[in-house]
C-alpha cells in the first residue's frame, strides 16, 4: 500500500497529475494507512469499519493528499488507475476523482456525488462516489472524506431494463420509443455523414391483419408479425434501423444519398418479397403492405415528428395502394381531423349539434311530401364545419354510431314537436341518412325502435335513407336490416342511386320503397337528351318494381317540371327551399300547404 500519494492541481506548470510512491520503508503510521502528520489511527480504525471503499482527502501546497485510506479504498485506486474512461460514458460523468476533490477545496461545496465509469479487467464498472468535509485534528485544513460503492450490478439491471423497455417482445426488434431514440442518436452524432437531406424514414402497415386475428387467432397473428419482420429485414441494407412500431406497424430509418429514387429501390424490394405468400399452418396468407415515407429534406422536425409523418403518409397508401411521400399538408390535414375529432366529439356529448331540414316537394301537386333531416355544426373554434368534412371523420373515429343515434331520436322528437303544435298529426313524413359504418357497428333495428317509441312517431312516417354501396355490401346483413325495419313500418329509401354499382337482382331483391336520383344525372338535364333518357330509364325502372322515385338537386322550376312530366314522384332542392330551422321548417309547411289549398 502506498503511504503518500500526491497529485498536481489544476492550474500547475504542466497541468497534469502526478502520481509519487515513497520509499518501501513507511512508518507505523504509514503501514496502518496513514498520513504522518494525522493522529496515529484516529482515522485508520474509522476506516477500516466501512464496508466500502473510503479516504481522507487533504490538500497542502495546491497538492491533493491521501491522509488515510482502507483496503477496500486500496483495491478500487489500483482499480482505476490501470483502467480507462468508458467510451461512451455520460458526458456529466467525470473519470478522474481528484480533479472533483481539487473543485471542492476551491468552492468549498458542502459536498458533491458523481459516478465514476470505467473499463476494468471484468468488464464496465461503475462507482458511485461522494465528497463529504470532516474537520481534521491537528492538521491546519479541513479534510475531505471520499466514499466510492459499487453501483456495477445496479447499472446493469438498468441497462437491461432499459433494453427491455426499447425493445419488442415478439420480434426483438426496437420499439416505437426505442427507434425514436436509435433515430435521435443516428441524426446526433458528430461522426456521423448524414444530412438532414439524406435519410428518411419508411412506415409499413399490413393491410387487412385483423380479418388474419379474427379468422385464425392471435397465435398465427404474431407468427405472420415474425415472418413479415424477418423478411423485411433480409432486403435491407447495413446501417439501415428496422423496429416494430406497432401492432401491424413497422419502420425503418434509412441514409438515402440520392433521395426518393432511393427509397423508391427500398419500396420495391420490400414489394418483392412479398411476392411469394407466407404459410401459416396449412394456410398460405398473401400479404399487403402500404408504404409511406417521409424525407429528412422534408421536415424541420424531431425524430418523433418524421415518425409522426411517415405514419401520415402510410394512411394515405392504404387508400391509394401506391407509395406515398409526406407533403406538409398531410400532417396538417390529419392534425386537422385530429382536431375536428375531439371537438365533434365534445359537440355530442355537450348536445350543440343541431339539424337542418330540406323539404321534400310532391312534385305531382307541389305540396310538402316531408323533410329530409341534416346535421349542421357551428363550433365555437373551428366555426361552421360542413357535413362533408366532420361525417367521414365521424365514420372513421366510430362517433358515427352516436351521431346517427343522435339524428335518430332527434328528428323524430322534431316530428313529434311539430304535431304538438300544430294540434295534430302533421301528414308529413321525415327522412334521416344512416351511414353505412353505423350499419356494421350499431344495432340500427333497436336505435330505430328507441327513437320512435321516445317520441311516440308511428314508423310509417319515418324514412331512412341507405346508400346504393351500403345495400350492396353485404347483401345478407342488408336483407335483415330491411326486414326489422319493414316490419316497424318504416320505409326504406336508396340514396344516390345511379352513382354505385348496384344489379336487378338486388334491386328485386331487396325490400327497398323509394330510389333517390342522384344530383349529378338532374344537373344540367335541361337540354341534355343523355341525362333525360337515363332518368327516363330509372323512374321506368322503379315503377316496374314497385318504388317510388325522388330526385335530388333541384334547382330550378324546368327541372320540377320536366321531372314530373316523366313521372317523378318527389323532388328536393334549392328551387324549392335550402336546408331549414326547426321552426323554419314548420313555417314553411304552414306557408306551403296553405297556397296548395288555394
Amino acid at each position: 500500500m502506498p503511504g503518500r500519494m500526491t497529485a498536481r492541481a489544476k492550474g500547475s506548470a504542466d497541468d497534469s497529475v502526478a502520481t509519487n510512491a515513497r520509499p518501501a520503508t513507511h512508518s507505523a503510521d504509514q503501514r496502518a494507512g496513514t498520513h504522518p502528520d494525522a493522529p496515529a489511527g484516529e482515522y485508520a480504525a474509522l476506516l477500516r469499519a466501512l464496508p466500502y471503499p473510503a479516504a481522507l482527502i487533504h490538500q497542502r501546497a495546491n497538492m491533493i493528499e491521501i491522509l488515510a485510506q482502507n483496503e477496500e479504498f486500496s483495491q478500487f485506486f489500483e482499480e482505476v488507475e490501470g483502467a480507462q474512461p468508458a467510451i461512451e460514458r455520460r458526458a456529466n460523468r467525470q473519470f478522474d476523482w481528484r480533479e472533483r476533490a481539487e473543485a471542492m477545496f476551491q468552492s468549498h461545496r458542502p459536498s458533491d456525488r458523481f459516478e465514476m465509469e470505467f473499463q476494468g479487467q471484468l468488464g464496465t464498472r461503475v462507482y458511485g462516489c461522494s465528497l463529504s468535509w470532516v474537520e481534521g485534528n491537528g492538521i491546519s485544513e479541513s479534510l475531505l472524506l471520499l466514499a466510492a460503492t459499487d453501483r456495477t450490478s445496479e447499472r446493469k439491471a438498468e441497462s437491461t431494463l432499459r433494453k427491455e423497455l426499447l425493445t419488442d417482445s415478439l420480434t426483438s426488434l426496437p420499439n416505437r420509443t426505442g427507434f425514436v431514440e436509435q433515430m435521435e442518436f443516428q441524426l446526433d452524432s458528430p461522426k456521423g455523414d448524414v444530412q438532414r437531406s439524406h435519410y428518411a424514414v419508411i412506415a409499413l402497415d399490413l393491410v387487412r391483419f385483423s380479418r388474419i386475428n379474427e379468422s385464425l387467432g392471435a397465435m398465427a397473428g404474431d407468427e405472420l408479425i415474425i415472418t413479415v419482420a424477418r423478411r423485411v429485414k433480409s432486403v435491407l441494407r447495413a446501417g439501415d434501423i428496422l423496429a416494430r412500431i406497432g401492432g401491424n406497424e413497422f419502420a425503418i430509418f434509412s441514409h438515402v444519398g440520392h433521395g426518393l429514387s432511393e427509397v423508391l429501390q427500398i419500396a420495391e424490394r420490400i414489394r418483392k418479397v412479398f411476392e411469394s405468400p407466407i404459410r401459416l399452418s396449412t394456410y398460405l396468407i398473401s400479404v399487403e403492405v402500404a408504404v409511406g415515407c417521409a424525407l429528412g429534406q422534408e421536415t424541420e422536425g424531431d425524430a418523433e415528428n418524421l415518425l409522426r409523418q411517415a405514419q401520415a403518409a402510410v394512411k394515405r397508401a392504404k387508400r391509394s395502394g401506391a407509395l406515398e411521400v409526406y407533403r406538409a399538408h398531410v400532417l396538417r390535414e390529419a392534425l386537422k381531423r385530429f382536431t375536428v375529432e375531439n371537438r365533434l366529439r365534445e359537440a355530442i356529448e355537450t348536445g350543440t349539434l343541431e339539424l337542418a331540414f330540406q323539404p321534400l316537394i310532391n312534385l305531382q301537386d307541389e305540396s310538402v311530401k316531408g323533410f329530409e333531416a341534416l346535421a349542421r355544426w357551428n363550433d365555437p373554434v373551428l366555426g361552421q364545419v360542413s357535413p362533408t368534412e366532420f361525417i367521414p371523420v365521424a365514420e372513421e373515429s366510430g362517433l358515427i354510431v352516436p351521431l346517427g343515434r343522435w339524428a335518430l331520436c332527434e328528428c323524430t322528437q322534431t316530428l313529434a314537436n311539430w304535431d304538438r303544435r300544430h294540434g295534430e298529426q302533421l301528414p308529413i313524413t321525415m327522412n334521416v341518412n344512416l351511414s353505412p359504418v353505423q350499419m356494421v357497428r350499431d344495432n340500427v333495428p333497436r336505435a330505430v325502435e328507441e327513437a320512435l317509441r321516445y317520441s311516440g312517431i308511428d314508423g310509417k312516417r319515418l324514412t331512412i335513407e341507405l346508400t346504393e354501396s351500403a345495400l350492396i355490401s353485404d347483401p345478407d346483413k342488408t336483407r335483415q336490416l330491411l326486414a326489422a325495419l319493414q316490419a316497424m313500418h318504416v320505409t326504406v329509401a336508396m340514396d344516390d342511386f345511379g352513382t354505385g354499382f348496384s344489379n336487378l337482382a338486388s334491386l328485386q331483391a331487396l325490400p327497398i320503397d323509394v330510389l333517390k336520383i342522384d344530383r349529378s344525372f338532374v344537373k344540367d338535364m335541361i337540354g341534355d337528351k343523355d341525362k333525360v333518357a337515363l332518368i327516363r330509364a330509372i323512374i321506368s325502372l322503379a315503377g316496374a318494381l314497385g318504388m317510388k322515385t325522388t330526385a335530388e338537386g333541384i334547382e330550378e322550376k324546368a327541372m320540377a317540371a320536366q321531372l314530373a312530366d316523366l313521372g317523378c314522384h318527389f323532388g328536393q332542392g334549392y328551387f324549392f327551399a335550402k336546408p331549414l330551422t326547426s321552426a323554419e321548417a314548420y313555417d314553411y309547411w304552414v306557408a306551403r300547404n296553405r297556397e296548395t289549398r288555394i
